[in-house]
């Protein structure tokens, strides 16, 4: 038996930082809405405590991946003896700040809770989730939202569906250096969930386009088309438009600087819809 399914990249469409606990973690208020685009991981039943995951990603260790922690920690949560082998179809830019490592250890989670029928409730799984990556519930969850806490405490939201164009300019973004950074905004004024949406702007953007010259390239040329900003922490940059003619039209300008400009060779970039139910959900539904 095999299942193939998509896990979905997602864009924070603002970000506040509230405060931080004792422990360190900072406190947030962000909107997360999930995207038609990201990665795909194909699950395959496999004989004895099998566990493989190919390709293996450059620069990640087995034990580091979120993929294999997912799929172990699911395995040590219920006690399950079944293997599988798992391969993944990498489109998302890791460092990015959409989600592709979070995305990846919900859709294991998802998906082997399938594949080996282990029958766990979705509020479980988020829990797990939870313990591998503050992103992670969302995912798991399947509803774009608006977050608080360090991220867990979740409530589903209905945004508009509109086409976004997406741009990486190249650098991968440490979030722990975001976070460390000690001029990062920390006591921004906590807000409703109504007024989060009238607010789209990011604490951590002026973090990151001053650490990272390629990224604060990208977001000033990006934002001549519209309102630009940086999704999470970084390095993706997005703009939400109104048209896929108009997306179309920056992805040739986008592929014309790179043609151009040497320092703009690494930039990547994609076109993708906002969703308010993820690509994952609809797809385990169609499995049944």
């Amino acid at each position: 038996m095999s299942l193939t399914l998509p896990a979905p990249a997602k864009l924070n469409l603002m970000l506040h930082i509230t405060g931080r606990r004792d422990d360190g973690y900072h406190l947030l208020q962000t909107v997360f809405q999930l995207l038609d685009y990201g990665d795909t991981l194909t699950f395959e039943a496999a004989s004895g405590f099998e566990l493989t995951l190919t390709p293996a990603l450059e620069g990640v260790a087995e034990h580091d991946n979120l993929i294999i922690r997912a799929a172990e920690l699911l395995r040590r949560h219920t006690g399950c003896a079944q293997g599988a082998r798992i391969s993944l179809e990498k489109r998302l830019p890791m460092g990015g700040g959409i989600g592709g490592g979070s995305s990846n250890a919900a859709t294991t989670l998802l998906g082997l809770n399938a594949l080996w029928q282990l029958d766990l409730s979705l509020e479980t799984l988020a829990e797990l989730g939870a313990t591998l990556g503050a992103d992670v519930p969302v995912f798991v969850r399947g509803r774009s939202a608006f977050a608080e806490g360090v991220g867990e405490r979740l409530t589903a939201i209905d945004l508009p569906e509109v086409p976004y164009i997406v741009l990486h300019p190249g650098p991968q973004v440490s979030t722990k250096t975001v976070f460390g950074a000690p001029d990062l905004p920390r006591t921004t004024p906590m807000l409703s969930m109504d007024e989060a949406l009238l607010r789209p702007d990011n604490d951590c953007e002026a973090i990151v386009c001053a650490h990272y010259p390629a990224i604060d390239d990208a977001l000033a040329w990006l934002s001549t088309f519209g309102p630009a900003r940086l999704t999470g922490t970084g390095g993706c940059v997005f703009c939400p438009l109104t048209s896929h003619e108009e997306a179309d039209n920056i992805l040739r300008r986008i592929q014309q600087e790179r043609d151009a400009r040497s320092d703009r060779q690494q930039w990547q970039a994609f076109i993708a819809n906002g969703l308010n139910t993820s690509p994952l959900h609809i797809a385990l539904n169609k499995v049944g």
